[in-house]
């Protein structure tokens, strides 16, 4: 590959980025790569070669394990220096993750999108576009695992979430974004730990998770009901592992039939192992076969749990992957 002209590939996935507003109805996808890319102000000014490809158009929400998949094999063989997938950021803080786990390497692979469509006064969609293109071209990124690009942030998969619903600005992560884009320049300020990689051909038996969140009063009516319909849980708790005394039975039962990932709801932050001993406490769930989540959050949590399932670990080995997370 001549790396005297960086090349970047550019998929779409659809979602916001690629909806424009019909008359009379909501917005929809409607835009292909072509016309993103095409609407992006000062991309010939790079001197970046951008190839576009046509992978998906549906709305973020409706994305599959399946695309995916599919997508982690397809853009491991490309002769770039950098991917770029736009798509729908409902689903950017699961998808990005899980791109991070299946693909492996030091080619930047950066995922972003829009908060605005392209029938809106100020939509981001072109702007995003470019910083991501001159993420994933830059020499500087090699190495950071998937990011997601958004208002010139640079963010690991592996913590950024969506945290609000409308706003430009709604992708943040703790403790940080790892890099920014500042005068048309890539600036790379830490690096995530290299993480675990899950073989994407070996994600292939069906699995069915789920997330509970626990709430004040719960009584462990609603984590059985969950349970019987699933192969693996992920527990929202409260704080840094709790849960009401009342679910702590149901929860012992559940661990011994399939993994149930010990999380905490607020969002960053660890789950504790040894600070509290209370009936439903995290050494009480921790003693009674709960596996850890560490400091991923419930949503990346059961990404995690997903693919082990669909690569047919059983609970040790989950419990041995999750022990290597910090």
């Amino acid at each position: 590959m001549n790396d005297s002209t960086r090349r970047v590939a550019v998929f779409t996935l659809g979602g916001t980025i690629a909806m424009t507003a019909q008359t009379g109805e909501g917005a929809t996808p409607t835009l292909s790569a072509d016309d993103l890319v095409a609407a992006v102000p000062g991309l010939a000014d790079t001197g970046i070669a951008v190839e576009v490809v046509d992978f998906r158009q549906l709305p973020g929400a409706s994305l599959s394990f399946a695309d995916l998949l599919e997508l982690a094999v397809t853009v491991e063989t490309l002769p770039v220096h950098g991917v770029v997938i736009t798509q729908g950021t409902d689903t950017i803080e699961e998808t990005s993750y899980l791109l991070d786990l299946v693909t492996a390497g030091d080619m930047p692979i950066v995922v972003t999108g829009a908060m605005r469509n392209a029938s809106m006064a100020g939509a981001d969609g072109p702007a995003n576009v470019l910083a991501a293109i001159r993420v994933a071209a830059s020499a500087e990124a090699r190495g950071t695992g998937c990011t997601v690009v958004f208002g010139e942030e640079i963010h690991a998969a592996r913590w950024v979430r969506k945290t609000h619903a409308t706003s430009p600005t709604a992708f943040t992560s703790y403790p940080g974004p790892i890099g920014y884009i500042v005068e048309d320049r890539v600036r790379i300020m830490a690096r995530p730990s290299t993480s675990l990689t899950v073989a994407p051909h070996n994600a292939s038996a069906p699995a069915r998770t789920a997330i509970v969140t626990v709430g004040l009063g719960d009584d462990g009516t609603v984590l059985r009901a969950v349970g019987d319909h699933v192969d693996g849980l992920v527990v929202a708790a409260f704080g840094a592992g709790h849960v009401p005394m009342a679910c702590v039975d149901e929860l012992a039962s559940l661990a011994k039939r399939m993994p149930v990932i010990l999380a905490t709801r607020t969002g960053s932050g660890p789950v504790l192992s040894q600070t509290y001993g209370f009936p439903g406490s995290e050494s009480d769930l921790l003693t009674h076969g709960l596996i850890s989540a560490s400091t991923l959050d419930p949503i990346k949590a059961r990404i995690l749990l997903q693919l082990l399932l669909m690569t047919s670990a059983n609970t040790d080995q989950i419990a041995q992957t999750f022990s290597t997370i910090s």
